[in-house]
């Protein structure tokens, strides 16, 4: 929603102080220039970019105006299916957590929180790593490696869309230059006709520059920034299953696993303490 509002304040903003200088708007409709731009920089991210990494730019573009997904209430949720998980794992054996995790989609725990079952990361993350603390023999300093290098492996993984656009808007200003030198070379053609139509040929030119510049930093600079915040925001949920993991493998009672994990969230996101030991309590009451 707010990306939305921000593409309509930097548009209004720069039209509208356009407008207050009495410049002619249809000057700036100038479709040569923005198939010259648009054209150029697709272009360019299909020479410098694979496949695979632009269906993954196109998936985070989607999510922009979708908002952060990470929010107070699915963190709370993360606790409470962590706690219950490791409730189960501490009454009646680790091996008792199994069924959960061998199939997720019929666990009665996940089916609680349907935004976690939905996050193939974080499920993986989260029941492979329990499948091999049922196998034994793991120390808990080399599965925290296993789970660093896992997170990394993801983190990687996720900047590369972002840096694919943030290299497309950087290109921006210089391809609104070739769009502009391109207007020129056709005025230069016409520089012994009257001064107004090579005054409108040179603004025309000009309007290349302008949208290669307005476009880099009003609009893709600004979606590369977003995306990356998001692609931060997962991670931090990845953490904060890291942590419940590491803390239950070194011996901590469920309670003081979650408490753990929650110390973790964002401080925008995170659980009172207060309403985390609420809602543990109707954990536990279910769970009787």
């Amino acid at each position: 929603m707010f990306v939305i509002i921000g593409i309509v304040i930097v548009i209004g903003s720069v039209i509208g102080g356009f407008l207050m200088h009495h410049g002619p708007l249809l000057v700036l409709y100038q479709p040569n220039e923005y198939v010259i731009i648009g054209g150029a920089t697709i272009g360019a991210m299909l020479v410098s970019t694979p496949i695979r990494i632009l269906k993954k730019l196109v998936q985070h573009f989607i999510g922009l105006f979708k908002g952060d997904p990470y929010t107070k209430d699915e963190y709370l949720n993360l606790l409470k299916t962590m706690f219950e998980l490791f409730l189960v794992a501490t009454k009646d054996g680790l091996m008792n957590v199994e069924p959960h995790i061998e199939k997720p989609e019929t666990s009665a725990i996940f089916a609680k929180n349907k935004f976690l079952m939905k996050n193939h990361h974080a499920m993986d993350f989260l029941c492979d790593t329990l499948k091999l603390m049922l196998s034994g023999g793991v120390p808990a300093h080399d599965l925290e490696t296993i789970l660093d290098s896992d997170i990394e492996t993801m983190e990687t993984e996720g900047h590369q869309a972002p840096a694919v656009l943030q290299s497309a808007s950087d290109a921006l200003p210089g391809l609104g230059i070739v769009a502009a030198v391109l207007g020129i070379i056709v005025t230069m053609g016409k520089i012994n006709g009257p001064p107004e139509e090579v005054g409108m040929s040179v603004a025309a030119a000009l309007v290349g520059t302008f949208i290669g510049i307005l476009m880099c930093y009003g609009f893709v600079g600004p979606m590369a920034t977003h995306i990356g915040t998001l692609h931060m925001s997962e991670l931090r949920y990845l953490d904060c299953i890291k942590v419940a993991l590491l803390s239950y493998a070194k011996g901590n009672a469920p309670m003081m696993v979650v408490e753990f994990s929650r110390r973790v969230i964002f401080t925008d996101f995170r659980p009172s303490f207060k309403e985390l030991e609420d809602a543990l309590k109707k954990v536990k009451s279910g769970a009787k």
